[in-house]
């Protein structure tokens, strides 16, 4: 394994460990937030289920960008299969 391979898998290790906690901190931020400002509008609970949802759709959206970063490859060769119309491996046509 060479050096620059070594530092892109240190830098994903590390990256994947934060990522639990980006997500914690997009969750409960936002619901602090909700709850905070259905308290001082003094609504009843319209800001709380609101900023939850925000809050997780970014949570998930960070670990959607996570893998699309880490496995990049896959998603040309998925891309490449949908546009052929065809699956690369197992494909009956193709006789090896």
């Amino acid at each position: 394994m060479g050096e620059a391979n070594k530092k892109k898998v240190l830098f994903q290790m590390g990256y994947a460990a934060s990522l639990g906690l980006a997500m914690v901190v997009a969750i409960f931020g936002c619901l602090m937030l909700g709850v905070y400002l259905d308290r001082k509008l003094g609504t009843n609970n319209i800001f709380t289920p609101l900023l939850l949802v925000i809050g997780v759709a970014a949570g998930f959206r960070n670990f959607y960008l996570f893998i699309k970063s880490t496995f990049p490859d896959e998603d040309k060769a998925t891309k490449k299969d949908r546009v052929s119309g065809r699956h690369e491996k197992n494909h009956p046509a193709e006789k090896h």
